[in-house]
């Protein structure tokens, strides 16, 4: 028996981009960083290292959310991780990537309070 469950919690590195697949179902891409504490061995200060995750949301959520997230929202993920390989089109390698598939999300918006209720209502209507 194996689990992929994966949470992550961080910031949005870029604006998300919306595309559609082969089959037409909207996917919506953004990259999350997700700090990790270190020890430095040098200093022996402890130091924020950055991991940039990429997540992926497919379907009626995908366009709904483009329109509230943004470069450094906050977010709270829920996914699966999933492996994809390809041939890059310009040099003809093999490349490779792992992505967190989002099952949910929680834009965890602060300020606004007029975008937070918007985000909280649009997150009701497609099941976020």
């Amino acid at each position: 028996m194996s689990i992929n469950r994966v949470t992550i919690s961080g910031n949005l590195t870029r604006d998300p981009e919306l595309r559609a697949t082969q089959g037409g179902t909207s996917a919506l891409s953004f990259s999350v960083a997700v700090n990790d504490r270190r020890k430095n061995a040098q200093t022996g200060n402890w130091e924020d290292v950055p991991n940039y995750v990429d997540c992926t949301v497919f379907g009626r959520r995908a366009e709904g959310l483009r329109k509230f997230l943004r470069k450094g929202s906050k977010v709270a993920i829920e996914g699966r991780l999933r492996w994809s390989q390809w041939k890059d089109r310009d040099t003809g390698k093999n490349r490779s990537k792992l992505e967190v598939i989002v099952d949910e999300l929680d834009p965890m918006t602060r300020g606004n309070s007029d975008h937070q209720a918007e985000v909280e209502t649009y997150g009701e209507d497609v099941g976020f």
